[in-house]
Order: structure tokens, then sequence, then C-alpha cells
């Protein structure tokens, strides 16, 4: 059992090891940053990672506090799906999903189980699925980016009404 201080120096060392893993890439040779994340300048839209005793997850989240607005985005998405799943197929879709804070968001995203982020023997699997499938969402959001900005736009013109 490790201690709250022993438990967060192993996540620190996580995803420090994960930075230098993806520095190693030859797809980030020229990139100036990694990755999208929380830059993804659409309010309530985010790309994640996240490990933990369960395995590995790649996250495409909607976390606008109006559930409409949540809502009307993953619809969005879902009418282009076909188009998302050329980037981003066989990912798991979720209208609502409490967060363990209690939040309710919206997600699509894709995970690996039988990992645990506690055996660092295994963070050589968790590596290449974080960062082989952020590509695949990200490229993914960039082609449904537009789409959602317009959304974003159109919403927010309203409420000035």
């Amino acid at each position: 059992m490790y201690s709250k201080e022993e438990v967060k120096q192993l996540k620190r060392d996580f995803w420090n090891g994960f930075d230098s893993f993806c520095e190693n890439l030859p797809r980030f040779k020229y990139r100036k940053k990694k990755w999208i994340l929380y830059n993804t300048k659409i309010k309530g839209v985010e790309l994640k990672f996240d490990a933990n005793r369960e395995g590995a997850y790649v996250i495409l989240e909607f976390n606008d506090h109006n559930e409409d607005k949540r809502l009307k985005k993953m619809a969005i998405l879902e009418k282009y799906r076909v188009v998302f799943d050329q980037y981003f197929g066989d990912a798991i879709w979720e209208l609502n999903y409490e967060k363990p804070c209690g939040t309710m968001v919206s997600r699509i995203y894709k995970f690996q189980g039988g990992l645990d982020i506690h055996r660092r023997e295994q963070w050589s699997e968790f590596y290449p699925f974080l960062s082989k499938e952020m590509c695949h969402l990200e490229r993914a959001f960039k082609e449904m980016k537009e789409l959602l900005e317009d959304d974003d736009e159109s919403t927010t013109g309203t409420e000035l009404l």
C-alpha cells in the first residue's frame, strides 16, 4: 500500500516518463507543442489522458455546465460519427458520465485495460497506447473542430439576444 505522498510521486514519475517517451517519437520532432489537450479553443471541450489502476484512457470530454450545450456538441459528433470513426474508431461513447467528483460530462474515449499505473514494469505498455490513441483523437478532433466551433459561436450569439 502506498502513502498519499508515494502515490503522488509515482504519478509524477509516470507522467515524466511519458513525456520522455514522447520526446523520442519521430512525429514530435518538429512540433512546438506535443498535445492539444485543454487548449482546444472551444469552451467545455478537452482532450485528456488518464492512467490509473484499471488501465489507460484517451478521452474527448464535453464538460460544459450547461447540459443542453454539452449534449448538443455530442449530437454534432454523433451526426458525423462516420467521419470521426475514420480516425478514432471503436471508441466508447458516453452521453452522461458522472466523474468521481460528481460532475456530469459527456465523453468519447478509448480504454486499454489490464494495466496498473502502480506497476512500473507496465508503463512501457501504457505509453505507446496513450501516444498513438491521442494522435488519432487529435486528428478526429481537428476534422470536427470547425463544426463544434460553429455551434459554440451560434449558441453564444443567441445568449446576447
